[in-house]
């Protein structure tokens, strides 16, 4: 099967590329390692006004949404820029409020840009990112939504600017039961797509910046990018970069339809993305030499992004089984009947 953009969807991804673009992304995203989210903020309120915080919100609370699929492009991109903030997490947080009263209150702020919101969940781990600079932070215990009243001392964490702190207890409960545990579970799925959209722009941008510099890096004479050896490592990212494009779109798909299976086909997107990204990082090291390694070379943003998203709300290893969790064994007649038709 395959999965193409319309006019409309690829057009959007141009424009946001064209945003993002324009802007100081690299000079934001150094600020909001520093703790100085404003020119991260003022970036955040421009992509609100082209649509994208409103892509996770339901059109009866003033988003547009949901829409995974134009969510997977807009991702894509803010991946390929590496613009800051929590973009995964307020996503998760629209799902989240649609099982709670509040979400009167908070869907249209998030829809607009006015409220960045972010997440934390047992199962993502005991950090929320970005609390430092979030307008609120909402936590899952057990059956329970809470917006918790601040967090604790920021973490250090692979990548500067995912900023890690832990959500303080107590805060105002939003809601319980059921409906919390259901919604918590499909906000999941949200925020490991929408990561695995970034790991797979991180890639893409990863691949593009190094093809530009072995092309331009000559060795014996020669350009690096004419030797094999060279061109072998950019074709495996390559592949591996243009085959989770499709497992992200089918998952998109699968989050649409809204199915019991679309949790193990996010996992296999996330997975797939985010070993292309770490693939593309590590050759982009290797083939950068020095200049990759230092921090004042904007090539060290994507490699830290890359590793850091990989393991983002879901490692590799809790992706596997998940996929591998969703596959059920053949009924016992089919499976005599490919046993016969094998022997």
């Amino acid at each position: 099967m395959r999965f193409l953009l319309d006019q409309a969807q690829s057009e959007f991804g141009r424009t946001l590329d064209r945003m993002l673009g324009a802007a100081d992304t690299p000079g934001a995203v150094r600020a909001w390692a520093r703790g100085e989210p404003g020119p991260g903020r003022a970036l955040w309120e421009r992509l609100a006004e082209a649509g994208v915080t409103g892509l996770a919100v339901p059109e009866a609370y003033e988003g547009v949404g949901p829409l995974p699929v134009e969510l997977a492009v807009a991702c894509v991109e803010l991946g390929r820029h590496a613009a800051p903030g929590p973009w995964a997490e307020t996503a998760a947080a629209a799902v989240l409020l649609t099982a709670s009263p509040a979400a009167g209150d908070w869907l249209p702020r998030i829809a607009s840009g006015q409220a960045m919101v972010t997440v934390a969940m047992a199962d993502a781990g005991p950090y929320a990112l970005d609390a430092d600079a979030a307008d609120a932070v909402l936590a899952v215990r057990g059956e329970e939504l809470w917006l918790v009243p601040g967090h604790g001392p920021v973490r250090a964490s692979l990548d500067p600017a995912r900023r890690l702190a832990p959500p303080l207890p107590g805060g105002e409960r939003l809601a319980r039961g059921a409906a919390v545990a259901a919604a918590a579970a499909r906000a999941a799925d949200w925020a490991a797509f929408a990561t695995a959209a970034q790991s797979l722009g991180a890639g893409l941008a990863l691949l593009d910046r190094t093809v530009a510099y072995v092309k331009q890096r000559t060795q014996f004479g020669r350009a690096i990018g004419s030797f094999q050896a060279v061109r072998h490592q950019l074709a495996d990212v390559l592949i591996g970069v243009e085959f989770a494009r499709p497992l992200l779109h089918g998952a998109a798909v699968a989050l649409a339809a809204g199915g019991p299976g679309a949790g193990a086909e996010v996992a296999a997107a996330k997975v797939a993305a985010g070993d292309a990204a770490y693939a593309a990082a590590r050759t982009a090291l290797q083939l950068h030499g020095a200049i990759g390694y230092t921090d004042e070379y904007d090539l060290s943003l994507w490699i830290r992004k890359a590793r850091a998203l990989r393991g983002a709300w879901g490692s590799p290893s809790v992706c596997r089984a998940r996929v591998l969790a969703s596959s059920r064994p053949l009924p016992p007649a089919a499976a005599r009947s490919v046993t016969r038709s094998t022997s």
